[in-house]
């Protein structure tokens, strides 16, 4: 989509315009030409093989579906493949339950892998044979200083890196304390294996890295047979240049260890693999940080990885989002290399698209005022047609019952309205939805409190479905559920996580969570519903009329039905776009 991703905020924090109609693929991005390119030139004899390498140390969010989407959606229209792996070279971290969560989010969001996944544990062995090679050819040695003396030793941004006092280490010295290191004849942290590069190179990367480390931790596929472990700069680029990768599709992160990669790479005269750096998504008012969501699942700030206020995957799922909508989303946002903030009313817009297409509608009202029809005859119950999705012509209809108790919203009347409000006041009239029109003649107050708590109305049968006979015009049609008939639920209204709509706090903040939105959820109980949502399974999702998006959540059940509203109905996207026209 050119040097900017949608709605994006440039380094100076100004909003720039972005995010047109057209789908990336008609727009082009820069990674879809460069691979185009290649496969015309021959180049790997015109195969592509993209790979997502997520680490199995948590749960995925909103910025690695933009990964997802774009390794997997590049293999695919190249006719090409996509390696799932799992960089697992940190035993510490890693664990077996986020590699089948992993596994069923990428399922999830609507993409799959030839054959069975990948782990960097699969080439411990080669990786081991390669680092001997390095030592043998005198571009490797094992290092006896602490972490905070090599640390220190690499200096600065601006002050060269020293050698090692141990750098001089003969070849076969080396090779023996390595083999001794495998062996577990020494404590975590005595030695380390570490690239003979140059210290003082301008890229602190290029610094004598770290190749191995030693860590008497078991690992979850290997167990104990390794005590020693390689990092993630030294087995990024061989993982990718094992499995023939061409493409390696990587944040901008990775540029400044690239140099390091090639250099690995060409020592050991293997398959080179092309990286390829874009920017990685930030989003308006969440957080993306990886450190930060564990931080507020730990500290109980949200309920756990699935919260409906978290980017993450669980999470927007749990809360009614569709993988059809984070990939149009993906899609719309394009790929750049320009760092930039989207803002979440566009992903928002995405799911409304979505839903407003495939959700049926039904009527709930949160915040129930009974209402009686005083000239309804008691007893009497009629089966009213409503409409279930009027953008999809093959969801047909439903009925809906109608009796002379109902509930309305509360804020659908006012005692005293002022000159603006044109819904339910006393002596007024208005439309029910699918029903007919009522006046309300008088009101019903709590005598401590003077607080509404019942309206009398009454309708006429005249007007069934459509409008009055005689031609008299309302201003207002409102939902309703029949009372004797309504389902009681418990809605939950998800809002914003952050307060700002800065996606990154400064790394220096340490009170980035005074920043949280005190309003992120409300629960409301004693909700009524029309009873077309019995027996809805967890993750059902419709539109609940002039209030919102809803979805079934997991804690539903037949005594207790759950609502989680996944996004209202209003499109701040649309204003954002108008203004920007301007």
């Amino acid at each position: 989509m050119g040097a900017s991703e949608a709605n994006a905020v440039n380094k100076k924090g100004k909003r720039t315009p972005g995010g047109g109609e057209s789908s990336s693929s008609e727009r082009g991005h820069f990674i879809r030409e460069i691979i185009a390119e290649d496969v015309r030139a021959g180049k790997n004899d015109g195969r592509v093989r993209t790979r997502f390498p997520p680490e199995p140390n948590g749960y995925l969010h909103i910025g690695h579906a933009k990964a997802i989407c774009l390794s997997f959606g590049m293999a695919q229209e190249f006719g090409g493949l996509c390696n799932l792996r799992f960089d697992d070279t940190n035993p510490c971290t890693e664990e077996e339950q986020y590699v089948e969560t992993i596994k069923e989010d990428v399922r999830w969001l609507g993409f799959d892998w030839e054959g069975p996944e990948l782990y960097a544990s699969d080439y411990f062995e080669q990786m081991h044979e390669y680092a001997v090679r390095l030592i043998k050819a005198g571009k490797a040695y094992v290092d006896s200083l602490s972490a905070e003396q090599i640390s220190e030793y690499r200096g600065s941004w601006t002050q060269p890196g020293r050698n090692s006092p141990y750098r001089d280490r003969s070849v076969e010295e080396n090779l023996e304390l390595f083999e001794r290191m495998r062996a577990g004849e020494f404590e975590d942290g005595e030695h380390v294996l570490r690239a003979k590069i140059a210290m003082t190179s301008p890229n602190q990367n290029l610094r004598d890295p770290v190749m191995y480390r030693i860590l008497h931790a078991a690992h979850h596929r290997t167990g104990d047979r390794w005590c020693i472990y390689p990092t993630y700069d030294w087995a990024h680029g061989l993982e990718d240049s094992i499995e023939g990768i061409t493409h390696s599709l990587c944040t901008l992160e990775f540029e400044n260890h690239r140099p390091l990669y090639d250099w690995f790479l060409d020592q050991l005269g293997v398959h080179h693999p092309q990286q390829i750096e874009f920017a990685r998504l930030n989003l308006t008012n969440t957080v993306m940080s990886k450190r930060k969501l564990l931080e507020l699942v730990r500290e109980g700030c949200v309920s756990r990885w699935d919260d409906p206020r978290l980017p993450t995957l669980r999470g927007l799922r749990r809360r009614g989002y569709t993988p059809e909508a984070i990939r149009a989303f993906c899609e719309r946002i394009g790929v750049a290399k320009t760092k930039s903030v989207v803002e979440m009313a566009l992903l928002e817009h995405c799911l409304r698209q979505d839903l407003n297409r495939r959700a049926p509608r039904r009527m709930g009202v949160l915040r129930p005022l009974r209402a009686v029809v005083e000239n309804y005859p008691e007893g009497q119950v009629e089966e009213l047609e409503a409409i279930n999705n009027p953008e999809d012509a093959g969801a047909g209809t439903r009925k809906v019952p109608f009796s002379r108790e109902l509930y309305i919203e509360r804020e659908d009347f006012m005692e005293n309205p002022p000159g603006k409000f044109y819904r339910l006041a006393p002596g007024r009239e208005v439309r029910l939805r699918y029903a007919y029109f009522v006046r309300c003649v008088d009101v019903v107050k709590d005598r401590e409190t003077g607080e509404v708590v019942e309206l009398r109305c009454t309708y006429d049968p005249d007007t069934r479905g459509g409008d009055a006979p005689d031609g008299r015009k309302v201003k207002a049609t409102l939902h309703w559920v029949s009372a004797p008939h309504a389902l009681d639920a418990e809605v939950r209204l998800y809002d914003h996580l952050m307060l700002d709509e800065e996606s990154e706090a400064p790394a220096e903040e340490t009170d980035w969570k005074a920043r949280l939105s005190p309003d992120s959820l409300q629960v409301l109980r004693g909700c009524k519903v029309e009873p077309g949502l019995a027996g809805a399974e967890p993750g059902w999702r419709c539109q609940l009329e002039r209030q919102g998006y809803f979805c079934v959540d997991p804690d539903s059940s037949e005594e207790n039905l759950v609502l989680n509203r996944t996004v209202t109905l209003k499109d701040t996207w649309a204003r954002i776009q108008k203004a920007q026209k301007k």
